[in-house]
């Protein structure tokens, strides 16, 4: 197999799906490496301002998840993208004329529940939608990998916009991500209609039968468990970066070889965590071994407090690769969870329960992770790795409890959005 074939995408869909993740996450990190500086250096906020207005945009956007979820479903998870993407791109476009508090968090609020609510209900709903059953974790694996492609891309061109050390430089960042996004939407179009996009604007206003996804308690708890496993991102960048500054002998740079090496991971090696994820019983055997990752890397990091020199650099880079480890495993596992557990009429509703609680699952973890581990120590530590063990525990009843849901309502969830009448076959590519 030579290199072209071992790195092309499982279909031509596949490949588009995956430049829409690269064009996203191009803008976005492009933006995001920057923004810290946009925000106090050009509009004039404070570190304080900036804090308080990313947190009550991200309890905006927790609120709005759900009905923006109900609104994938009544509008289309394609044209919901597209319109998220668009409204996206022209809130970047409005950024640099932001000269006020008020204004900063008006824009962010709005750029959160558009982005985040509704672009995350909508991109979820639409790749579940479209993509064929046998192909849908394996196809979700590489637009993984695309998507840490543009990330990579992103923080090099927002680096080299802040080499230059001038507000005028920074100033055309938003702009630059704005043409990113507005190209992103336009390509969004030209994209395959999915079943639910087949539907008409009156079917799709039509009221579904039986219960949502709030009265689904397996889908809350595993989504919710799902959460709390997702807080290996928590140590991932808060406390194993901590950890190594105030509680080991470690130089600081190494920190960037870390993150250089979970980049990496990222980018070639999902395909290969995902390889066999294909229902909800090979989905919990790759969260036992996303568990298993999770507490060695514990159990490693909290042994770096006692070694010295090279032995501390070796074992805190093992802690970071096996809680990558942790990370992409987990990532199989939930795109099998979303292809299995959902109810295909309801796509957008679920992605939208789904994030109030995975939210409620991983919200908390920053502030108590650092606390346990800063202040307990080894026995901190412990705490963390027995947490996400109870939450791996606690996801296998539930998972099952959200399959035995579907089945008592008839549903199948790989059915057609309309189980009733099917619509048309989705072609690959236009």
């Amino acid at each position: 197999m030579s290199i072209l074939q071992r790195f092309a995408p499982p279909s031509p869909l596949a490949g588009r799906l995956s430049v829409q993740s690269l064009l996203f996450a191009l803008g976005e990190g492009t933006f995001m490496t920057g923004s810290a500086v946009f925000f106090t250096q050009v509009v004039g906020l404070s570190a304080a301002q900036v804090g308080l207005g990313l947190t009550i945009a991200g309890i905006a956007a927790f609120i709005a998840a759900y009905p923006m979820g109900k609104l994938v479903d009544r509008i289309g998870p394609k044209q919901a993208w597209a319109i998220s993407a668009a409204g996206q791109a022209s809130m970047f476009a409005v950024w640099p004329f932001i000269e006020s508090f008020e204004g900063y968090l008006a824009m962010a609020i709005v750029t959160e529940v558009i982005g985040g609510a509704l672009g995350g209900a909508a991109h979820g709903a639409y790749t579940i939608d479209v993509l064929p059953s046998e192909e849908r974790v394996k196809s979700r694996a590489y637009m993984y990998s695309a998507l840490n492609v543009g990330f990579t891309l992103g923080s090099l061109l927002g680096g080299i916009a802040l080499a230059f050390d001038s507000n005028d430089v920074i100033t055309m960042v938003p702009w630059f991500t704005a043409a990113v996004f507005l190209i992103n939407a336009a390509a969004i179009t030209r994209l395959p209609k999915a079943s639910h996009d087949l539907k008409t604007r009156e079917e799709r206003a039509m009221k579904v039968p039986g219960p949502g996804p709030m009265r689904n308690p397996g889908w809350m708890l595993t989504t919710f468990f799902t959460g709390v496993l997702w807080t290996n991102q928590v140590l991932l960048n808060i406390v194993i970066p901590l950890w190594l500054i105030e509680e080991t002998d470690a130089p600081r740079v190494l920190l960037a070889f870390l993150f250089g090496t979970n980049t990496v991971m990222c980018i070639f090696l999902p395909m290969l965590a995902a390889r066999g994820v294909k229902d909800v019983s090979t989905a919990l055997k790759a969260i036992r071994i996303s568990t298993c990752f999770f507490v060695i890397s514990c159990l490693i990091t909290l042994s770096t407090h006692d070694t010295i020199g090279w032995a501390t650099i070796a074992l805190v880079w093992l802690g970071h690769v096996t809680v990558t480890g942790a990370e992409l495993y987990l990532s199989a596992a939930s795109w099998s969870f979303e292809a299995e557990l959902m109810d295909p009429r309801r796509r957008g509703e679920y992605q939208g329960a789904a994030e109030l609680s995975g939210t409620l699952g991983r919200v908390w973890a920053p502030a108590a992770f650092t606390f346990l581990a800063m202040n307990w120590g080894a026995a901190g530590w412990l705490v963390i790795a027995g947490i996400v063990t109870a939450a791996a525990a606690g996801l296998h009843p539930a998972a099952r409890m959200a399959q035995r849901f579907l089945a008592k309502q008839g549903i199948d969830p790989q059915g057609t959005p309309d189980a009733e009448e099917p619509v048309p076959p989705v072609p690959v590519a236009d």
